[in-house]
């Protein structure tokens, strides 16, 4: 079995499907290392190591090989390129996996594990929220309708009720934030 200093980088570039193979066998273990390295932090699957890692491959050999073509010995050894590229490509997916979540709007209470039902309500400082943030949190907490639902009924797109309701919970947030006492002293 070769090393990645015997692959024919030319070969490589040109697609040749006796050299990629005989790339991909060399380079997986570098390239999960890397890519499980930097996403351990995160505590993510082994699934979402495997999409990374086969995310780094798919990126060298997009667009007729662009990337890989632009390896450059003279600048770094190819392992440690291929280390930069496993790791830009780690990040990408990390960030294309954070966006890709759910609205918690969309998630059922049941789900969450949240029983505000005996919670005392919350006193909204007047002019802290707006009009229609405070409306739009009535019609989800207190009337418990759904974003598609208070959409239609105010006739606006879904996005503008997530947005302000995102928004209003802010706003909560950074008010009873700053009523906190100090912790620790």
């Amino acid at each position: 079995m070769a090393d990645l200093n015997q692959i024919d980088l030319r070969a490589l570039a040109r697609g040749d499907k006796r050299t990629w193979d005989a790339f991909v066998i060399v380079a997986a273990p570098l390239i999960n290392a890397v890519v499980r390295r930097t996403l351990g932090a995160y505590r993510l699957g082994e699934d979402d190591v495997m999409d990374a890692a086969q995310d780094v491959f798919v990126r060298l050999c997009a667009q007729e090989f662009r990337l890989l073509k632009t390896y450059d010995p003279d600048r770094a050894g190819l392992s440690t390129w291929l280390s930069v590229v496993s790791r830009s490509c780690a990040i990408d997916h990390l960030r294309r996996r954070r966006h890709a979540t759910e609205p918690i709007d969309d998630v059922p209470e049941a789900v969450l594990g949240v029983e505000d039902r005996h919670v005392e309500k919350l006193k909204v400082p007047d002019g802290l929220l707006t009009a229609r943030q405070m409306l739009i949190l009535k019609y989800l907490y207190d009337e418990e309708r759904d974003v598609t639902e208070i959409a239609k009924l105010l006739s606006v797109d879904a996005q503008t009720i997530r947005s302000t309701h995102h928004k209003a919970l802010q706003r909560l947030r950074a008010h009873f934030r700053e009523e906190e006492p100090s912790r620790g002293g």
